[in-house]
């Protein structure tokens, strides 16, 4: 039986205690403090009578203190409700709800929520909150919380040890329509991920992990929560994402494995910073979560002399396919990668019938890497399942006769445009391919002839300008298809982002509907 991380970090407490864990700005945390700090926080919340399964929220900057506290929860037998540090109050009030949260663990304040005042009206508004442990974000030796807590008392954490297969997290999908949903976890998923990663990129104790993602997220979990932890790696995290940032870091500490989705990547590839500072240090970056364009993967092997490697999947699937560095680099840059062997993945159509035999559907798939589902939310469970108990994707892909996925895009990113469907990652890498371009997201604008247009809003490159026009051209003389040519562009100083940093396209596409209604002067709303 797999061992729980709250075992394996007090292994690292005894056998190397002060070898880092984590470096986030001037902060350093040593594997004995990791340990002692989360027996003291897991000391409070148990002292405070929080009962063994009862769901606790966690909102707190993606610092260290986030995975102390997420530790402590284990240890204290307690479900994480990992919440998104860009969630608003409409998400986080959600989601306390739909978990039935006792406790919320925060600072005083989140960005520019006052979280104390909201505690007060959530509690007095119905939600059944009993306690609101306020933090400093780091949870160092000076907090109240790790100062004062009562002594560690281990019968007491021994008797409410949690086992591989037990609830030990919830999390939310960062999805960009709708309020979310949670998916549950248990460590056991977590663990089969991490050998398969071990193997993917050969992942080792000696490497320096960075990870770009915020920790309640599927691929934060793995990148900075579980596999460094079994590896004994330390990892550098941010608190807040920026590019510039991200270089440095990777330079000041010769980070070895990264992890950032497609955007994160492109935006570290647009950063001047990159001209100046050294990231040769990198010898593998993990993607995916979404299309991964080729050409920028292949700009960023070349400029980092790293492979690009990904894991193809969902927060509610874990892993169907990866990449590895095995792989021939068409491979590793054109798909996205091999059918796992422990994986059975089938492909199917919108009616759920299997389809794996014409080579392109929707993914679905059983296995150990799969989430137990979504928590309280039998509707959404049906629409995440086939009929006979296949877990799906959202995505379209095809599969070859060799093995090997390409993910063609959400379904929700095709633009049907007079009955053609346009794959709207198709169409944003081709947009990226213009000098001016750093960043595109494609949606669908609605249409009344056609009933839908391809609509390209695009973050630009420093002192550079684009119409249309000029986009137009250079696709043209590219040779794109004039199929997926952009119908309308809109300019943005920045994309919006969604809590896992994937681009908010559900934004995007509102914005443009209510754009056409104010050009149109109509009030109706547009469908």
């Amino acid at each position: 039986m797999a061992q729980m991380l709250a075992e394996v970090i007090n292994e690292h407490a005894s056998s190397i205690p002060d070898a880092p864990a984590f470096y986030e700005g001037e902060t350093v945390l040593s594997w004995s403090e990791y340990a002692s700090r989360s027996d003291a926080m897991a000391s409070h919340l148990i002292e405070l009578g929080l009962m063994p399964g009862e769901r606790v929220a966690v909102l707190l900057p993606d610092g260290p203190g986030v995975h102390i506290t997420f530790l402590a929860l284990e240890k204290a037998g307690l479900v994480i409700v990992g919440l998104g540090p860009r969630a608003g109050v409409s998400e986080i009030r959600h989601l306390l709800g739909l978990t039935g949260a006792s406790a919320l663990i925060s600072q005083h304040s989140h960005r520019d929520l006052d979280l104390e005042a909201l505690f007060g009206q959530w509690r007095d508004g119905g939600l059944p909150l009993r306690h609101h442990v306020i933090v400093s974000g780091e949870l160092g030796g000076d907090d109240p919380i790790i100062e004062n807590a009562p002594p560690v008392d281990p019968s007491l954490i021994e008797a409410r040890r949690l086992g591989p297969d037990d609830l030990w997290l919830l999390n939310s999908t960062s999805g960009t329509t709708g309020l979310p949903k949670c998916v549950t976890h248990h460590q056991g998923r977590w663990h089969y991920f991490h050998e398969l990663a071990v193997e993917s990129g050969e992942l080792r104790g000696s490497d320096i992990f960075m990870s770009a993602l915020p920790a309640p997220f599927g691929f934060g979990i793995w990148t900075a929560h579980v596999t460094p932890a079994l590896l004994g790696a330390p990892t550098v995290l941010m608190s807040d994402f920026t590019a510039e940032r991200m270089i440095e870091c990777i330079e000041q500490h010769s980070v070895t494995v990264l992890a950032a989705v497609s955007t994160q990547f492109i935006m570290l590839l647009n950063s001047e910073a990159l001209e100046s500072h050294d990231v040769r240090s990198i010898r593998a970056l993990y993607t995916g979560g979404e299309a991964v364009p080729t050409d920028r993967a292949a700009e960023f092997e070349e400029k980092a002399g790293a492979f690009v490697l990904q894991f193809y999947g969902s927060n509610e699937t874990g892993a169907l396919s990866r990449t590895t560095t095995q792989d021939s680099r068409a491979a590793r840059l054109e798909t996205a990668g091999r059918v796992i062997d422990g994986m059975q993945v089938r492909l199917f159509d919108d009616a759920n019938r299997d389809v794996t035999e014409s080579g392109q559907g929707q993914p679905g798939c059983r296995g150990p890497a799969t989430s137990h589902g979504y928590y309280g939310d039998e509707e959404a469970n049906r629409k995440l399942y086939t009929p006979d108990g296949w877990m799906l994707t959202g995505d379209i892909a095809t599969l070859d006769t060799d093995g090997y996925l390409r993910v063609i895009g959400r379904v929700a990113d095709f633009i049907i445009r007079g009955g053609k469907n346009i794959s709207g990652p198709a169409v944003e890498e081709c947009v990226m391919t213009h000098p001016a371009v750093g960043l595109a997201a494609a949606v669908a604008m609605p249409d009344p002839v056609f009933g839908e247009r391809v609509c390209v809003y695009a973050e630009l490159r420093a002192s550079t300008s684009l119409t249309l026009d000029d986009l137009i051209a250079h696709l043209a003389q590219a040779g794109v298809s004039r199929e997926i040519f952009p119908e309308r562009l809109e300019i943005v100083d920045s994309l919006p982002r969604a809590s896992g940093g994937k681009i908010a396209k559900q934004q995007l596409r509102e914005d443009i509907k209510a754009r056409l209604e104010a050009e149109s002067g109509t009030t109706e709303k547009l469908e």
